[in-house]
């Protein structure tokens, strides 16, 4: 059956979404650290780091330096101190000292947690998963609340925000519940009418609900969400789409989609990695052979690579535009090395850090690095489907040269996008952002360290020849899943009803169960993921550890002694 029908069948006249609010979940660490620099301004659909990784491998990522660019943001004032300088093993599955950033798990306002609940519910929905009783019972709560005197009635509507109501709206609770219950009875046939659609998600989502399963569109949901918290992945959709749960919904599904049809993310890219190129490059196909040589090509040259962290832990990936030459490679190649080097840097995110830092390194930039048509179709893809993950973007050495260029590209990004981008043009600069020796010698810092592909291994991939194992964890997975689902679906019952008692424990069991997934999926990973790069440098090293900086101390010893 697919989804379009069971979303039909699981119409309710009830709102799901008119209920009282609750206390914000999660907990801060207990020991934050100042955040100095944000790294998340006002949430915008597009904010992701990732779009402008659409420079990744095109080299046309090229910047004037700040003072030939008086429209590009200046370097902070004051440097930010000193954070832990992320040497040795760090455990991904636990908190790293930083303060969260806000509309993260952990710091959610009540009303924040009342759009991720509403979030969950439309989600649930589209999986397949019954929850007429909850409808149900939110429907009982929403007559409760009409039947109450004016004065709770007026109190209760201050409390938290309808379904696409924005913050400042004065509507009634009655107004709000008539709405939230329209677009849940209706949420087959949903979609953006106001103009805020910028690469068609509507028909994307219509696509989706009519070509996948419930069952297909959950899968590819729990797949994405792989060592992550699921609250974190959909807070992001919710971010950026400004915490309106409509459009976050069909963002959502239309990325499910994109992942699981179009680029087949999981069971291509990551599942064959580095390997396929290597079997592609010793065909007798030129065909084949040409696009193993082209993936591995930019690998080996290091066009773009994942080292270090900066001063608050986010993990850095240096793109030496230089590199590039469109001829050099199709774009279906580029294409492919694009979303294997996101993917692969979504396993070097330690809570509560989400995002990253990329550095455009233009020296000897020219216009033979130029490459405009990869640009448009990153920016596309990265702004629609890796919402919320740019930290800072540092565009070092840019020569004059790109004056026009980069008023171009400036005009295909998202405003608050290209707010984060700062122009760098020596040392002194880049230290606001990274110690002095974590920044290479290649970019003028202390750190010796340089760039090397290491050759696939044999046998490295052998345990996903094990496919009996393999079969077996998917399906503890997939339990695990629904368990989450189902608690979920009682935390937010518990919600409705506002028992204190039981939306605690809900919440205590939950957050169990997520840490038992996130867990779980490191133990399934080298069943489901060819070894890459980073895998090799022992950076990932599995069991959810990894380090930055392998053999640091050693060094660092040695050049003392």
């Amino acid at each position: 059956m697919r989804a379009r029908s069971i979303l039909r069948r699981l119409e309710s006249p009830a709102s799901v979404f008119s209920r009282p609010q609750i206390g914000p979940c999660g907990i801060r660490p207990q020991f934050p650290l100042p955040r100095p620099i944000s790294t998340r301004p006002q949430p915008s659909e597009s904010s992701s780091f990732w779009i402008t990784i659409t420079l990744l491998a095109i080299g046309g990522g090229a910047c004037l330096h700040q003072s030939l660019s008086p429209s590009a943001d200046p370097l902070p004032s004051s440097r930010p101190p000193q954070q832990e300088p992320f040497l040795g093993i760090i455990d991904t599955l636990r908190t790293m000292p930083i303060e969260p950033a806000p509309g993260t798990v952990g710091t959610l306002t009540p009303e924040q947690e009342a759009k991720l609940q509403e979030f969950w519910v439309l989600t649930l929905k589209v999986f397949g998963v019954n929850i007429e009783t909850l409808e149900a019972e939110a429907k009982s709560s929403a007559s409760n609340a009409a039947a109450a005197p004016p004065a709770d009635k007026k109190k209760s509507a201050k409390r938290g925000w309808g379904l696409f109501r924005s913050t400042g709206d004065e509507k009634s609770e009655t107004s709000s519940t008539s709405q939230a219950s329209e677009i849940t009875s209706g949420l087959a046939s949903i979609s953006i009418t106001d103009g805020d659609d910028k690469y068609g998600q509507s028909k994307e989502f219509q696509q989706a609900l009519e070509d996948m399963s419930p069952e297909e569109i959950r899968t590819a949901f729990w797949n994405m969400v792989k060592h992550d918290n699921p609250d974190a992945l959909l807070l992001r959709f919710l971010r950026a789409r400004k915490w309106d749960v409509k459009k976050a919904l069909i963002m959502l599904i239309s990325t499910m989609r994109w992942r699981l049809q179009d680029v087949h993310v999981d069971d291509d890219i990551m599942a064959n990695g580095e390997a396929l190129a290597l079997k592609q490059s010793k065909s007798s196909d030129p065909t084949e052979k040409k696009k193993g040589d082209e993936f591995l090509h930019q690998l080996r040259m290091g066009k773009s690579f994942l080292h270090g962290v900066d001063r608050l832990g986010r993990p850095i990936c240096v793109v030496r535009v230089r590199l590039h030459r469109a001829s050099e490679q199709d774009p279906e190649s580029l294409e492919r090395f694009t979303v294997y080097t996101i993917e692969t840097a979504r396993l070097l995110l330690a809570p509560p850090v989400e995002t990253a830092t990329i550095i455009f390194d233009m020296t000897d930039f020219s216009l033979q690095n130029m490459d405009y048509t990869p640009v448009k179709f990153m920016i596309k893809c990265f702004e629609a489907n890796y919402p919320e993950s740019l930290g800072t973007v540092l565009i070092h050495k840019a020569p004059w040269v790109f004056s026009s260029i980069w008023s171009i590209i400036k005009g295909w990004l998202d405003p608050v996008v290209a707010a984060k981008i700062h122009f760098t043009k020596n040392r002194e600069d880049l230290e606001a952002f990274i110690p002095p020796d974590r920044i290479t010698k290649e970019l003028d810092g202390d750190e010796n360290w340089e760039y090397k592909y290491l050759e696939i291994e044999e046998g490295e991939n052998s345990k996903m020849e094990d496919t009996e194992t393999r079969d077996k964890l998917l399906a503890e997975r997939q339990a695990l899943a629904k368990e989450i689902q189902d608690i979920t679906i009682e935390w937010i019952r518990a919600s409705f009803k506002k028992e204190p008692e039981a939306i605690s424990a809900a919440k205590e069991k939950r957050q169990t169960l997520v840490e038992q997934l996130r867990k779980q999926y490191w133990v399934l990973d080298p069943y489901i993921r060819a070894r890459s790069l980073y895998d090799r440098l022992n950076i990932v090293q599995g069991e959810g550890k990894i380090e930055f900086y392998p053999g640091a101390d050693k060094a660092d010893k040695a050049d003392k002694a």
